[in-house]
């Protein structure tokens, strides 16, 4: 198959794109600079030199060319609408291939770093998140496509964890930097469902494989609470945990960063193991615990 990946550089695009051409998949990419265009050769993946501002008409002719079309991207709000509905439109009542990667947090819930008994499988009903509203209405243009001749699908995994990511560890292991201590909001039992980014990329290869038109597929492996995480931390460097007020929180991790560790995100991945036969593999978030790379985190810059 023919696949086209925007975001291909990116934290999961950059892993989905050699895994798809390991797999036989002939693969191309979005290419925003000069230096992205070196790395991904670098990887057997033909660059696609665009973006999804004013070279956005490019990045749409090479999805209309592929038979299948990933995207992977973390654009602001603005672009991501104009490419979904550019996408969508270039692609109806062709038959191909559109994945679209969404994430938990359409689904969050702002508590206070406090536990949330509510989950959620593919088809349950939710509110929501305001700051996530444009992503949602993302996923649902995506899905509507279906009905228009694209074999439209939504990946909507929880937090993705593996090296390189930008986590709930990773941000934990900050903030014994900042406060010597490793940090929590509140209770610490505020959760988001996790998973490896190895077993995303599983998950696109198997909805590319056999996904039904208008699927929307949950990736989760596990659930670990912030405070767990912190307890981790605290061990490996020889530190204390400590909770924070939401409003420590932002001086610590910024607005953005305090709310994700304080709210809780959790859901069922009913549908991509009853469709498509999807199971993690990895399902111990807290095994990167003592990584090298988390602990420089952790040591002061001033």
């Amino acid at each position: 198959m023919n696949v086209f990946i925007i975001g291909a550089t990116g934290f999961v695009g950059g892993r989905l794109a050699p895994h798809l051409a390991a797999e036989g998949h002939t693969v191309s990419g979005l290419a925003r600079t000069d230096t992205a265009v070196t790395a991904l050769r670098q990887q057997g993946i033909t660059p696609v030199a665009a973006d999804l501002d004013a070279r956005r008409p490019a990045a749409i002719d090479a999805a209309s060319a592929a038979d299948a079309v990933i995207y992977a991207a973390q654009a602001d709000p603005e672009q991501e609408t104009a490419t979904v509905a550019d996408l969508t439109r270039a692609l109806a009542g062709s038959g191909k291939t559109l994945l679209f990667l969404s994430g938990s947090g359409v689904l969050m819930q702002r508590t206070a770093g406090a536990w949330s008994p509510d989950v959620f499988a593919e088809d349950d009903a939710f509110a929501t998140e305001p700051l996530a509203g444009f992503r949602k209405d993302a996923e649902d243009a995506v899905l509507a496509s279906a009905a228009h001749g694209v074999r439209a699908m939504v990946v909507r995994p929880g937090q993705i964890w593996g090296p390189g990511d930008h986590g709930h560890m990773s941000m934990i292991y900050q903030s014994v930097a900042v406060l010597g201590a490793a940090a929590y909001v509140g209770d610490g039992l505020a959760v988001y469902s996790h998973v490896h980014i190895d077993d995303v990329t599983r998950l696109f290869s198997l909805a590319l494989a056999k996904g039904r038109a208008g699927g929307l597929y949950h990736a989760v492996a596990g659930e670990t609470p912030n405070r767990w995480i912190a307890e981790k931390v605290a061990e490996d460097l020889g530190v204390k945990t400590r909770s924070v007020t939401p409003e420590e929180a932002e001086q610590v991790w910024g607005p953005f960063g305090a709310l994700v560790l304080a709210a809780s995100s959790r859901i069922r991945a009913t549908a991509a193991q009853r469709e498509l036969g999807w199971q993690p593999r990895h399902t111990d978030m807290l095994t990167m615990t003592g990584d090298q790379r988390l602990r420089d985190l952790a040591v002061p810059t001033g």
